[in-house]
């Protein structure tokens, strides 16, 4: 029921609490997290938003949050906890009880007596099924709240943004079946999100709904509810759904997903289960829109497109699923920069940074619709191009990419390079945009080493590996595709710039690269992981590529779960921060298949292994954004860091790329050829088969065995086109 009059209300008679006074992100650790396409949940462990307003839960739509109070109350008052189980990133199933001291049981030794089963799904709405089960030997009256709250916040105000002012509430309209809550943005955008009663209530107001039950002995009696975006349910469906059949259809899409992805099965169940947890979560954090499908960054802060994100999760899960790869690549350049904007910081040929779909964005507020300021998107898109290539020689997907990658390649000497050193640096031109542009893009990642922060424009040195990478990966394409002169010309600008990152960025002393070069040039010489970027880009020499990894290896950069962002040591140093010493599993990923491709795998073995282990020890068995960098010691499991992202693509994706580096597996798919390279296998595994690896049109399986201290390599099948396969074992 959705009426034509709209009543206007404050936001306190809307709420009737001060939902944006969080102060700060409030820890998500310990959440149920559930998700799929725009719309994701972040609940407590007993199933509930609670209380009204807590930062970080809430039922989210196009960064908005559509719920921001959803709870269960009972005759009893608070239920016990029994079980509380994400089956799939897309259902829960919380299982509660209420003791029988209410209904006239011992007060000094009182029993469960009642169960509540919540089974909670999220597909285009939230559906939830709550089952009640008396276990008394008599009937009892039984009171169900459900209480509601919407407060319409746009993503950024959970996570603290403070505004100078909000949209119009509207009186939420109350039908016999239904609750319908309004509000219009600044804007001038309606939304609006209904909820629907499956057993209409016994009693139903602005903030939510009640039922009076006779609770019979040993009968279960259900009730069951829909919330989401009002236009979703228009037209809903006359027969309801448990969520259980609900769930059929997003069964069939993850099959389908797990069907297109290679299987990689190793003898230990443990690391199984982490992988195939990573399978299924970047199948959750796909969205799409009219015509668009782009895996997302991570929830809750960031379940949109992301550039760098997006991209780095691309290159990582190509051994994987190249379709991921596939669907970045485009929809980038559909996004691609065509103009200036000093707000947005959109610039010709550049590639985005993120794109909200909220209020705040709409309105203008934040320069994210979308925002560009991002310095390494650009040459990272290229690097994709090329390595999606490598892995697919699809020259039908390649071909119409090619002027967006010209226009990616000017971009980088136009306006990357803005004073023409032969640098790309960043310095923003938006007040509302980010001050640190590269990966590490909080206002203190890119410290000198005693915490001060240098002026810009900012020279990161992995972003110079980046375009160095980039250039010589696109004068391969243009050979490929015929303009060899073009090609060259890109290989001597790749080369000139190798040299001058050799020339200004190395330290000597410290036997690695300076973390950047500040607004005077002048070299910023924090150790940190950043420099590591470079082995993957291949821009070390053999000699500083060995030095390298001796102090990567060293115990100020490994925490004994990974690589820290910041060797320890250093007066900035500080484990629990974003970027100044906590582990990454990304970062790590990338460092990892540097290592690799100078022929160090061995000595990356104890961060894939640190990596692994970290993994086994959470729930569920997942990589989360990041966690804290203090030394492992005999700790059972790392510090967590209280509001990253779980899940996240490039944390999801990390094992993959992991993997790929320690195994040596380098594709040539328009060379018909795969390499296998030196591959070792950590201490944990002893056995790994990858079946289904798609290389161009072959689709090949092999498997590796580790005897003592050699791996050795066995070609179980090729599908598909012939493919050669060429193995180099130590």
């Amino acid at each position: 029921m959705l009426t034509e009059t709209l009543i206007p209300i404050s936001m306190e008679q809307a709420v009737g609490y001060d939902a944006l006074d969080c102060g700060h992100q409030a820890a998500v650790e310990d959440a149920i997290v559930l998700t799929h396409d725009r719309l994701f949940m972040l609940l407590d462990t007993h199933g509930n938003v609670a209380p009204p307003g807590r930062c970080g839960l809430g039922l989210f739509h196009d960064d908005t949050r559509i719920l921001s109070h959803y709870g269960l109350e009972f005759t009893s008052g608070e239920p016990v906890l029994l079980s509380g189980q994400v089956v799939s990133p897309y259902r829960a199933i919380v299982d509660l009880a209420v003791n029988d001291r209410e209904f006239g049981g011992n007060a000094w030794d009182p029993k469960n007596v009642i169960h509540i089963r919540r089974d909670i799904l999220l597909d285009d709405r939230l559906v939830e099924r709550v089952t009640i089960t008396n276990f008394m030997t008599r009937t009892i009256d039984f009171r169900l709240r459900l209480a509601l709250g919407c407060d319409f916040a746009d993503i950024f105000e959970v996570r603290g943004w403070k505004r100078a002012e909000r949209g119009r509430f509207y009186r939420p309209d109350v039908g016999p079946d239904c609750i319908v809550f309004s509000y219009r943005g600044r804007d001038g955008s309606l939304i609006r999100s209904m909820a629907r009663f499956r057993e209409p209530p016994t009693e139903a107001d602005p903030e939510g709904a009640t039922w009076r039950l006779p609770l019979e002995p040993g009968r279960r009696v259900e009730l069951q509810w829909e919330i989401g975006p009002a236009e979703s349910q228009q037209g809903v469906e006359p027969e309801w759904r448990t969520p259980g059949e609900r769930g059929e259809h997003l069964r069939d899409l993850y099959r389908e997903w797990r069907s297109r992805c290679a299987s990689w099965r190793t003898d230990v169940i443990e690391f199984n289960a982490t992988l195939d947890q990573a399978v299924d979560d970047l199948r959750a954090l796909y969205t799409t829109t009219a015509d668009d499908r782009v895996i997302t960054a991570g929830i809750p802060w960031y379940s949109t497109a992301f550039g760098r994100d997006s991209i780095i999760a691309s290159l990582q899960t190509l051994p994987l699923n190249p379709g991921i790869a596939v669907d970045t690549l485009r929809y980038l350049a559909r996004h691609q920069g065509r103009k200036e904007d000093p707000y947005t910081e959109e610039q010709p040929g550049r590639i985005m940074h993120e794109l909200r779909r909220g209020e705040m964005a709409r309105a203008g507020e934040i320069p994210h619709l979308p925002y560009y300021g991002t310095i390494d998107a650009t040459p990272l898109w290229l690097v994709l191009l090329h390595e999606t290539w490598r892995w697919t020689g699809d020259r039908a997907l390649i071909e119409p990419l090619l002027p967006h990658a010209e226009r990616a390649l000017d971009w980088i000497d136009r306006y990357g390079d803005a004073d023409g050193d032969g640098f790309v640096e960043y310095a923003r031109t938006s007040a509302e945009g980010l001050v640190n542009q590269g990966w590490k893009d909080s206002g203190d990642g890119v410290p000198l080493p005693d915490g001060r922060l240098p002026a810009p424009p900012i020279a990161l040195v992995e972003v110079q590996g980046y375009v160095y990478d980039a250039k010589r990966r696109m004068a391969m394409l243009f050979d490929a595709f015929g303009r060899p002169e073009r090609a060259e010309a890109l290989r001597r600008e790749a080369t000139a710039l190798r040299e001058r990152i050799h020339e200004r960025f190395w330290l000597e002393e410290a036997g690695t690269f300076a973390l950047a070069l500040d607004g005077e040039k002048r070299p910023i010489p924090t150790i940190t992981s950043n420099a590591g970027h470079l082995l993957w880009s291949r821009v070390p020499t053999g000699e500083q590529a060995r030095r390298m990894a001796d102090v990567l290896a060293d115990s100020r950069m490994r925490s004994g779960w990974g690589i820290r962002t910041l060797a320890a040591g250093q007066a900035v140093y500080n484990p629990m921060s974003y970027h100044n010493g906590s582990v990454w599993p990304h970062d790590n990923a990338l460092v990892v298949l540097g290592l690799s491709l100078y022929g160090l795998a061995g000595s990356a073995l104890p961060v894939l292994e640190g990596l692994h282990d970290a993994a086994n020890n959470m729930r569920p068995q997942r990589l989360p954004e990041l966690f804290c960098g203090m030394i492992r010691g005999g700790a059972a499991s790392p510090v967590l860091y209280p509001v990253s992202c779980s899940p996240q693509a490039w944390a999801s994706g990390a094992f993959f790329m992991l993997l790929q580096g320690v195994l040596g597996i380098l594709p040539d798919a328009p060379d018909g050829t795969l390499h296998i390279r030196e591959p070792v296998l950590p201490t944990f595994l002893r056995e790994l088969t990858i079946s289904g690896l798609s290389i161009g049109r072959s689709r090949v399986s092999f498997q590796f065995r580790r005897h003592r201290d050699r791996t050795l390599a066995n070609l179980l099948s090729v599908e598909g086109e012939p493919l050669r396969v060429r193995m180099e074992l130590s």
